[in-house]
């Protein structure tokens, strides 16, 4: 009675090798919980995918991915001195790659691996991570004036939002100067990596993606909750952990998938403008009635959460006017992806 993905497996792989063909250089991300696909069945279709480099998103995850995949492992957030990469990076030294992103943690990188592969990133309008100008300048002259370690390029991790996100990754080309091999880029389109490399032929474009490549293709992808138990009810008639009173008769549905999933803890929107904060307001408001909007869809609409959701499972209302689905019944649930854990995931 799971809450599960269901993927149309010859789609979702059409579209993979789309991307793939249509992007030299690919290198998929994999992080985090994998996309809701879960990391280790990504690194099996990145070497499905035959690219050269899987990037992760910390040191952690190299031991769900490093025996799914045979290529090089790029790791996107920066080595630090005060923090262990762990022994299976030791392992697989000569595939793994590491991200600097301070002075500071390049020496001690050094001092500690002298034949590290490393990437150098450069702090963009994004803010995160990445060395200065000047910073960047002195790194690559260490790199390569050192008689083991290895140089694998510039990073660049740009914003979402539309902008000059180009002229940003050339503005990092020419801080860099010459003989720099490669570019790792993330979020620029399809037209900017063409123009990138028409621009620079003798720089290797390496375009690092995740949503677009795991989830770029909804339509391939069904989320569905299983229907628990269902309980009419009446008109003040209390329910739920906190005894709420019913605001009117209907029905209570209850479905697979809760805060162990993810549902309800929701993730931060794109939107930052005045009206998405007053809306994010207004739900909280609204939660202590009861009157949140679910992921789960019932007969073609949106339900409330009749409280907030438990661990594995969530409490609907449904009105007295709605269609009532049996105990076993599978719902539509609208869910983000990189959010949710699913119970199961089958490939059709």
């Amino acid at each position: 009675m799971p809450l599960q993905l269901t993927v149309d497996g010859e789609r979702w792989r059409a579209h993979l090798r789309r991307i793939g063909d249509g992007l030299p250089g690919l290198v998929p991300v994999a992080k985090g919980n994998g996309y809701g696909f879960g990391l280790g069945r990504l690194a099996r279709k990145a070497d499905w995918l035959g690219v050269e480099a899987l990037a992760v998103g910390t040191y952690e995850e190299l031991p769900q991915v490093a025996d799914r995949y045979a290529g090089d492992l790029l790791v996107l957030t920066p080595w630090r001195q005060f923090a262990d990469p762990g022994t299976l990076a030791a392992k697989h030294a000569h595939r793994v790659i590491h991200t600097v992103g301070r002075l500071e943690d390049l020496e001690q990188l050094l001092e500690r691996q002298p034949s590290a592969r490393l990437v150098l990133e450069r702090l963009t309008s994004m803010r995160r991570h990445g060395l200065s100008a000047a910073d960047l300048r002195t790194a690559i002259q260490r790199v390569s004036g050192h008689p083991h370690a290895r140089l694998e390029g510039v990073a660049a991790h740009l914003p979402i939002t539309q902008g000059a996100h180009l002229a940003e990754v050339e503005r990092v080309l020419e801080e860099a100067g010459p003989g720099i091999g490669q570019v790792w880029v993330s979020h620029l389109t399809g037209d900017e990596l063409t123009s990138l490399s028409a621009a620079h032929p003798d720089l290797r474009v390496r375009p690092r993606i995740g949503t677009d490549l795991w989830l770029g293709d909804r339509g391939a992808l069904v989320v569905t909750s299983t229907v628990l138990d269902v309980h009419p009810i009446r008109k003040g008639e209390a329910f739920g952990y906190r005894g709420r009173a019913a605001p009117k008769e209907g029905h209570l549905l209850v479905v697979s998938g809760g805060t162990a999933h993810g549902i309800g803890l929701e993730s931060p929107m794109s939107g930052s403008g005045l009206r998405d904060r007053a809306a994010t307001v207004a739900r909280g408001g609204l939660d202590a009635v009861g009157r949140v909007r679910s992921p789960f869809w019932v007969g073609g609409e949106q339900r409330l959460f009749a409280e907030p959701p438990h661990m594995q499972a969530s409490m609907l209302f449904l009105p007295a006017d709605a269609g009532v689905p049996a105990v076993g019944d599978l719902v539509d649930a609208r869910v983000r992806y990189t959010a949710t854990t699913f119970d199961r995931v089958e490939l059709t």
